[in-house]
């Protein structure tokens, strides 16, 4: 499950990604776009600043911006930097595997079985979703909801 900090650095992430070329912009103006605590998105934007995902410069005309173009920013390493793993439990997870306490045969259990497939649909998803179709898919669904309204629906 997405937790509150990969929620909203995935907000964050939308918020540059809409800006212009160059364009910065300070955690308090992000923060109060998308309410999000200021202090929460701080510790978020700093450890997507650590991987690459983002850039900061300091003094006036400072700000975070996206690192690199939001078509190369892929939705699953931002999700797994903010929340780790993607698998539903541990056991199912590549990267943090842990067995559960109450599991005597792991390569057998059926729960681990259908979450490592859950794990892998939403890898599959997330890992070739980039950030620009990201924002992209929020846009359609706006024009969908509207054409939907408009039609009575």
């Amino acid at each position: 499950m997405l937790t509150k900090k990969g929620k909203y650095g995935l907000k964050a992430l939308v918020d540059l990604a809409r800006l212009n070329p160059g364009e910065t912009a300070f955690v308090t103006e992000i923060a109060a776009r998308n309410n999000i605590p200021k202090k929460f998105l701080d510790a978020i934007l700093l450890e997507l600043r650590n991987v690459g995902i983002l850039r900061s410069k300091k003094g006036p005309n400072g700000g975070y911006s996206l690192s690199k173009p939001a078509s190369e920013i892929m939705i699953g390493q931002a999700i797994r930097t903010l929340d780790g793993p993607l698998a539903p439990i541990r056991c199912a997870s590549r990267t943090a595997f842990e067995a559960c306490d109450d599991c005597s045969d792991p390569a057998g259990c059926q729960v681990r079985l259908s979450m490592t497939e859950v794990r892998d649909a939403i890898a599959t998803i997330l890992d070739n979703m980039t950030l620009a179709q990201f924002v992209a898919m929020q846009g359609a669904r706006a024009e969908n909801d509207a054409e939907a309204s408009i039609a009575g629906e």
